[in-house]
């Protein structure tokens, strides 16, 4: 039973990477776009994070999480309100580190990628424990 629960969770997080994957490309577009616009780092980061957000959230509650998504109603709107509280953790954090980064001097596409990896961690962590967490049943 331990090795089936292992298993599913390793795919649900296949399909998680696989949604990132797709939020990132959104991201990265469009901050790529905007930094050659000449936008000021944070601000590119900051904005190319928010189309992210809605990419991530089409694709995780209908392939990544579908078996905990909530219905209609009440139910639904708190668990997109948990989402966007995820996401704003992440923005934060994205524009935090490309904010530090290009403060310090280090290329804003590098600090963006770093900037990935944190974010992508945290809100894993946050959308997979609180936001699609799978309602205990009653025993």
């Amino acid at each position: 039973m331990a090795d089936l629960f292992i298993r599913l969770r390793d795919i649900r997080l296949a399909r998680y990477l696989l949604a990132s994957v797709g939020a990132v490309a959104v991201d990265l577009g469009i901050y790529l776009a905007l930094l050659a616009a000449g936008s000021w780092p944070a601000g590119a980061a900051a904005a190319s994070y928010c189309a992210g957000i809605l990419a991530h959230w089409l694709m995780s509650s209908r392939a990544v999480f579908t078996g905990s998504v909530a219905a209609a109603g009440f139910a639904r709107m708190r668990q997109k309100a948990l989402f966007v509280g995820s996401a704003l953790v992440g923005l934060a954090m994205t524009t935090g580190i490309v904010w530090a980064g290009d403060a310090a001097g280090i290329d804003p596409r590098a600090a963006k990628l770093a900037a990935i990896v944190a974010s992508f961690t945290v809100t894993w962590l946050l959308r997979s424990t609180v936001v699609f967490r799978t309602p205990r049943s009653a025993d």
